[in-house]
């Protein structure tokens, strides 16, 4: 995997991307150079992922939504205008993308996700799903999942974020230091030194993240160790999912009713108590909060940088963001069997 096909950079872009280069090497910043992102879904946190990926300096990035801006939208989503409200999210954003690097290709796509075939994705190094329901979250990780292509997940709930990797297998290099004898006799000294080692990552996909059995054994053990932050996200999937199944229009109160409904629903299909989620959290997860998807983001698209350059260890394989009480934590959840 770190064998990597031959990518030019220009004296240009050495010059811009200088400061990364010294960073994490010349062979990094050619395998990102190399790269194409799928970003899905552009709210907030998607207009976060986009800016930090572009300035990063891959090859391409396409933004996709079939969604039209909104009032709300003016709280977060800073790469469209506030004269854009009802025009479509993907194309008031390509400007301003673009703007942030010439040398980065930036494409629209106007479709919805759940209308293009499984050989759409075939055509990108990163897919990345943000907006999306459950089952189309699956279905696009398991068809990267199979072609070895690099998915990641994320939604802003909000005061509560999310963010979900499968890498497949991962090769990675990672920084190892050790200490170096020199000299002898007297004159003998100790000096720090560095190595640059291969790592491998073994990740799941969602679908086995989710059909973990939390009645098990091991299931038990890990269920108080878990973020709250990982089952709010499950209720707020179904709540999501359901109301594009039926594009029903509530309001705040309505929709707090229907999500603490779906929370004891949800919480009895998994197989454990409705009580390890408090019900105050539906006073802090509507909407989406600038600062949440500054965070979310920040990790999101590191975690992209990573996986595409193949430097350093990546996140196996959740990052929670609960903003209630400002913690971030990465977990694993789930099993390889």
């Amino acid at each position: 995997m770190l064998e990597n096909k031959e990518i030019h950079i220009s004296e240009d872009e050495a010059a811009l991307y200088d400061r990364q280069i010294r960073l994490w090497g010349l062979d990094a910043q050619k395998r990102l150079r190399g790269s194409r992102i799928l970003v899905i879904g552009m709210r907030g946190l998607g207009a976060e992922i986009c800016k930090n990926v572009v300035l990063a300096g891959v090859k391409s990035v396409t933004l996709m939504d079939h969604t039209n801006v909104e009032k709300d939208d003016e709280t977060s989503q800073f790469l469209v205008q506030r004269t854009d409200e009802g025009k479509n999210r993907a194309e008031c954003s390509l400007d301003r993308t673009q703007q942030l690097n010439p040398m980065v290709h930036v494409y629209k796509d106007t479709e919805s996700v759940a209308a293009k075939p499984d050989e759409f994705f075939h055509n990108f190094e990163v897919v990345c799903a943000t907006c999306c329901t459950t089952q189309e979250m699956i279905r696009i990780n398991n068809v990267c999942h199979s072609r070895g292509i690099k998915f990641f997940a994320g939604d802003v709930f909000g005061y509560y974020g999310y963010m979900f990797a499968d890498l497949n297998d991962h090769e990675y290099l990672e920084e190892v230091h050790h200490v170096v004898s020199t000299g002898y006799g007297a004159k003998k000294q100790k000096i720090p030194d560095s190595k640059m080692a291969k790592r491998n990552s073994r990740f799941i996909t969602l679908q086995d993240v989710l059909d973990f059995d939390w009645a098990s054994t091991k299931g038990k053990m890990l269920m108080n160790k878990t973020p709250e932050t990982y089952f709010i996200s499950l209720v707020l999937l179904r709540f999501r999912s359901e109301q594009v199944l039926h594009n029903a229009q509530l309001t705040k109160e309505e929709k707090q009713k229907k999500v603490l409904g779906l929370k004891n629903t949800v919480m009895e299909e998994i197989g454990i108590s409705d009580s390890i989620v408090s019900d105050k959290f539906v006073s802090y997860c509507m909407g989406e909060l600038s600062p949440v998807c500054a965070i979310l983001g920040g990790v999101l698209s590191q975690e992209i940088i990573k996986a595409v350059s193949a430097k350093d260890m990546p996140h196996n394989n959740f990052f929670f963001f609960d903003g209630v009480d400002g913690k971030g934590l990465v977990d694993c959840i789930g099993t390889y069997e």
